[in-house]
């Protein structure tokens, strides 16, 4: 059993001074509107989580707590992807990005799919 236990739980108060006493400190942030993590191929979406940051001997650790939403990120193809795709299939730039978005930036695709039409 531990030390301040009382009805199954342990008293927040020696919680925080055994946490304390172990170099652990929380600080929990108030009315956080959002969380994103950005994946490589999706993003987490939170909305209204709880946040708490623990500090461990300088070691900073944040905990969210809430129900992501999960977003699919869409693929941004860069210039030197769609200049490839259209000196290699003489399609336009539209149809090079177009390309590129629908093949997930996979350049031999891309130039396939613009070839198919």
């Amino acid at each position: 059993m531990f030390p301040g236990m009382r009805g199954g739980g342990l008293d927040p108060r020696k919680m925080q001074q055994m946490m304390k006493q172990m170099g652990i400190e929380t600080q929990e942030f108030d009315k956080v509107e959002e969380v994103i993590i950005k994946l490589e191929d999706k993003e987490l979406y939170f909305t209204n989580p709880d946040v708490t940051l623990m500090d461990i001997k300088g070691q900073k650790t944040y905990q969210v707590i809430g129900e992501p939403e999960e977003l699919k990120r869409e693929f941004e193809p860069d210039d030197e992807d769609v200049e490839l795709v259209m000196d290699q299939s003489g399609c336009s730039n539209e149809e090079a990005i177009e390309a590129l978005k629908e093949s997930d930036g996979d350049i031999a695709d891309a130039i396939m799919l613009v070839q198919e039409e």
